[in-house]
């Protein structure tokens, strides 16, 4: 009996098959073309970081060469005197910097009773590949970092910390320490007492922004993804049943082809504007120059939404150039 049994299993394996493997998907020539971009790109940022490495290694042993030979230069007396001057200068550098970095900490601690709510929407990190995620996470250490230097900071949230997005956002230097909301669960979630007050920031809106309320809590959308999910954030905005604005930069200039700005770049804007209170100066300020198509003109009507195209080569050097101001702790 046992043996008829394993005889009909045997005949209905064969009877049904498991179905082959599906065929790899192939890559459409625009995706290729993408692709080869992309790696162009990271074959270049190597090439530059190396490039730096290696200046920086140079200036410092040029530095070095150029001590040594001037205490060489000197009898012991007056050796001391550099050595101990040099200790001097070194310590008053210290103390200035300890100094600052209280100010900068005691700023960021009254905004999180005073200053704006600035929400950056993390919930997309699905929809993202892992060079986007860390060009999203790059941008972020630059709000940051802009936000700290503020002598009226807002007070910043970053929602759906979790994932992949997480992952990469405790890489960051001195991540831990940042003084900012930081939240694994949706805005919608963490933030459900305050629906009303919930305004998404996104270029399809047809309310204008002319100022910034204090009591409102302003999103900006924290994806990069060169453009394959336009108006997703209006979508979620008009499901979730939350207010949604955009920046009036189409009353004061004409954007170029590039018309989407990063998620630092609006953040900047927004604190521009806290600081300013005129957006034209704040726009002008930060939208990079290429960016501007010309000159200002009230029947201009660009786009601005935060974060929804993977920005070009130039807005990650940009990124990279004012990095050396970000924070390692705080």
């Amino acid at each position: 009996m046992q043996v008829m049994d394993a005889e009909q299993n045997d005949q209905n394996v064969t009877a049904h098959p498991s179905p082959p493997p599906p065929p790899p998907q192939t890559l459409s020539k625009n995706a290729q073309k993408r692709q080869l971009k992309q790696q162009r790109m990271e074959a270049k940022k190597a090439e530059r970081r190396a490039a730096m490495k290696e200046h920086k290694k140079k200036e410092g042993d040029r530095k070095r060469k150029e001590w040594e030979e001037m205490l060489a230069s000197v009898d012991e007396e007056e050796r001391l005197k550099l050595m101990e001057s040099r200790k001097g200068l070194r310590k008053e550098r210290m103390e200035k910097r300890s100094e600052e970095k209280e100010k900068k900490t005691q700023r960021l601690t009254n905004a999180k009773e005073h200053g704006q709510n600035i929400v950056v929407d993390l919930d997309f990190s699905d929809l993202m590949t892992p060079n986007e995620i860390n060009s999203l996470a790059q941008q972020i250490m630059y709000c940051y970092a802009v936000n700290r230097r503020c002598a009226s900071p807002c007070h910043l949230w970053l929602t759906g910390c979790n994932g992949e997005m997480g992952s990469r956002l405790q890489r960051l230097p001195g991540f831990d320490k940042w003084i900012i909301e930081k939240e694994n669960r949706p805005y919608i979630e963490a933030l459900q007492d305050e629906k009303h007050n919930l305004v998404y920031l996104t270029a399809d809106s047809e309310t204008i922004l002319h100022e910034l309320d204090p009591k409102k809590m302003y999103i900006v959308g924290g994806l990069v993804d060169r453009n394959r999910w336009k108006g997703i954030t209006m979508k979620k905005a008009q499901e979730q049943g939350i207010q949604t604005a955009k920046l009036p930069i189409g009353n004061y200039l004409k954007m170029s082809s590039s018309q989407v700005l990063t998620v630092n770049q609006v953040i900047e804007i927004l604190l521009k504007f806290l600081e300013t209170q005129d957006w034209k100066t704040s726009f002008f300020q930060v939208i990079p120059q290429r960016k501007r198509g010309g000159a200002d003109s009230e029947d201009c009507q660009g786009d601005v939404e935060g974060g929804e195209e993977n920005e070009e080569e130039e807005d990650q050097l940009e990124i990279k150039k004012k990095r050396t101001e970000s924070p390692s702790s705080d």
